[in-house]
């Protein structure tokens, strides 16, 4: 006797992820808008997203916490780049009080999703991760916000003659338990954030540790800890002070952008001078860093009190710039003859991007397909109803983008409802000019940047990368513009034919 299906559940709102971004999403629908039933879909068996998933050695934030915690919990600690456990625990906090606990459905994977201009829903398809069950779930909206890396696989290029090194090879992605490095050689591949993390930090254990770069990053060292946020914090009290804080910060990240965007060559001489202050004498510190690009083509590299640079200096670490001709038995052997020696080889190549988690979106069952989608306010993809996502910023902590995200969208939704309208979504011009919607020149982006949604070249089709100009157009304008469009149950009563197409916004 076959099992019946399960019930579907019907919610108002369908949030994906559970990392730092949903944790986000949850807590402003929780204050925002507390009638409405949302519930937290999270194909892992823990909260926290990136900050549980990955374990390798000295795993933590390149961005300051007082930015990239959320806007409406001050950061707790005196670290200011803060490693994964601390902010693992603030986010576990953060769920206990505003009681998201209860939200998150764990080991739910959203396969799929159909848009129904009749019921004005989606239909969502859901896989559980640890039985393998199919669920159903109906939802007014959906919410993805998981980011844009494919976590259960990195990057990893093909290297000639991997198969005949005798040591351990490992991925940081899939670090795992067991691995010892102690007193052994390391050769880590990569010049990027978690590179400069790791060297590092397998270097307090390590014989030693190399890293190996194709192509240097710019490298800045800043303090772990913000003394004159801690001052004001003593001055003005916690709330305020982590508020003057967060504001401070903004502005140095938004300043360091513009002036490495307008003055790229004044920015290199001083990122240059920076790092030979940093570095022993008659270091070649043109050979190992200074990367063919200007500042912020890529992102910068973050060290929290120049920790990369001390290894350098007391010999536990090193650079080679070089390319890999293949792998030996013993280690690499670079194209110049060269071979480092190793007993691990960390593949510290980057991720895979997954647009929108990898979800298949169709509406009234035509799919959707992305690269022909453009971002409308940098949260919405054009022609597809009552779905948002939520994607942080490149060049300045990713939290400040997502908050303000929440926040418009919790607006949204308030306008919908005195409005009577139960459906949006947004109209592009299909002969308006367009490019892609991430626009740095690293290979993990331009890998696939082909499969991504594109933006356009004015707002409110354009990708700001300025939180200030985020905040301009998604707070303080008019929710509602000529590109967004709303149906509600009278217009379709009337035209059912026509779908959600009718009913534009005023």
């Amino acid at each position: 006797m076959s099992t019946p299906p399960a019930a579907t559940e019907e919610l108002d709102i369908l949030v994906i992820g559970a990392g730092i971004s949903g944790i986000g999403v949850g807590c402003y629908l929780v204050t925002e808008q507390p009638a409405k039933s949302f519930a937290m879909m999270e194909a892992r068996g823990a909260p926290g997203g990136t900050w549980d998933l990955f374990r390798y050695p000295g795993i933590r934030s390149d961005s300051d916490l007082y930015t990239f915690g959320y806007e409406f919990k001050p950061w707790p600690n005196q670290e200011s780049i803060a490693s994964a456990p601390r902010i693992l625990d603030y986010l576990k906090e953060t769920l206990k009080e505003y009681g998201l606990g209860d939200r998150i459905r764990y080991h739910h994977r959203v396969v799929s999703a159909d848009w129904s201009d009749a019921k004005a829903r989606w239909l969502v398809h859901v896989e559980r991760t640890d039985t393998g069950e199919r669920l159903d779930f109906s939802a007014r909206w959906i919410f993805t916000a998981g980011g844009y890396y494919r976590y259960d696989k990195g990057f990893v290029p093909h290297f000639k003659g991997r198969e005949k090194f005798r040591g351990r090879i490992v991925h940081p992605q899939n670090w795992p338990d067991d691995i010892d490095f102690t007193g052994e050689r390391v050769v880590v591949i990569g010049s990027g954030a978690t590179a400069v993390t790791l060297v590092p930090a397998m270097a307090r254990t390590a014989a030693h540790v190399t890293m190996l770069q194709r192509t240097p990053t710019y490298v800045l060292p800043l303090p772990e800890r913000d003394r004159f946020a801690q001052l004001l914090m003593r001055v003005f009290g916690r709330e305020r002070g982590y508020a003057l804080t967060r504001s401070k910060n903004i502005i140095i990240q938004r300043e360091l952008y513009r002036y490495c965007q307008r003055f790229p060559k004044s920015a290199r001489r001083l990122i240059r001078k920076i790092n030979v202050k940093c570095l022993p004498p008659g270091f070649p510190v043109d050979t190992h860093f200074n990367p063919p690009y200007d500042p912020w083509q890529q992102r910068l590299c973050i060290v929290p009190n120049g920790d990369l640079f001390h290894a350098i200096r007391d010999g536990s670490a090193s650079i080679v710039t070089g390319h890999i001709a293949e792998f030996t038995e013993h280690g690499i052997l670079l194209e110049s003859g060269r071979e480092l020696k190793a007993d691990f080889i960390v593949t510290a190549t980057g991720f895979n991007l997954q647009p929108l988690g990898g979800i298949q979106l169709s509406v009234n069952g035509r799919p959707v397909r992305l690269p022909e989608t453009f971002v409308y306010r940098g949260m919405m993809l054009s022609g597809v109803p009552n779905f948002a996502f939520a994607v942080g910023y490149q060049s300045n902590s990713w939290t400040l983008k997502v908050g303000l995200v929440c926040e418009y969208f919790c607006k949204l939704l308030s306008h919908m409802d005195a409005n009577g309208h139960d459906t949006a979504w947004p109209v592009a011009d299909p002969d308006m000019p367009s490019r892609p919607m991430m626009r740095l020149t690293s290979g993990y982006v331009q890998r696939s940047v082909d499969r991504m949604p594109r933006q356009g070249t004015a707002a409110p089709w354009l990708m700001s990368t300025d939180f200030r100009t985020d905040r301009k157009l998604l707070l303080e304008s008019p929710v509602t513009d000529s590109a967004l469009h709303f149906s509600s149950p009278a217009v379709r009563a009337h035209a059912p034919e026509t779908g959600h197409s009718k009913e534009t916004a005023p």
